[in-house]
């Protein structure tokens, strides 16, 4: 349960976007840091982190195809494209399915199903606020409204310097 041979695939699939790369890291750092400080379980911290570093598999697609990457046009066009991407890793199928089902969901914050993909959503949220500038009230309103894990609340307000 490496994530590293992942990471790499990631990032030659990204094909030198640095923003796009420079994202998936962040993501993964704080997704990794929230789990380990929440204390997940080995196989759900594996999740987590493979859903983190394939997050935004489809933005390439999406700009392509449509202009521009939409919260949930990532989330449909992505889920096929993570299955695809991540056949040959020797991860099972139930992973691959968990994986898909978090890359497919990662802007919807209604029926959070599991730990891991409550983190997810913490940690693309802030990742996301950092590279474009939440204003404190939308970051605030994240906090109350979203975000559960105590871990993942105190890195928002560590990162914002929010009381």
């Amino acid at each position: 349960m490496n994530t590293a041979p992942i990471l790499e695939k990631m990032i030659a699939f990204s094909r030198g976007n640095l923003h796009d790369i420079d994202h998936l890291i962040r993501v993964w750092t704080y997704a990794r840091t929230i789990g380990e400080l929440e204390q997940l379980d080995g196989e759900t911290q594996f999740l987590l982190e493979v859903a983190a570093i394939t997050h935004d598999i489809a933005c390439p697609l999406c700009r392509e195809k449509y202009g521009n990457t939409n919260g949930k046009l990532q989330e449909t066009e992505g889920m096929p494209l993570v299955k695809d991407f991540l056949r040959d890793t020797g991860m099972s199928a139930d992973q691959i399915q968990r994986v898909s089902y978090l890359v497919g969901h990662h802007h919807t914050f209604e029926d959070v199903e599991g730990m891991d993909y409550q983190i997810l959503l913490e940690a693309d949220f802030i990742a996301n606020a950092s590279e474009n500038g939440y204003s404190e009230e939308k970051i605030c309103s994240f906090l109350d409204r979203v975000a559960r894990t105590d871990s993942g609340k105190r890195l928002i307000r560590t990162v914002f310097c929010l009381q």
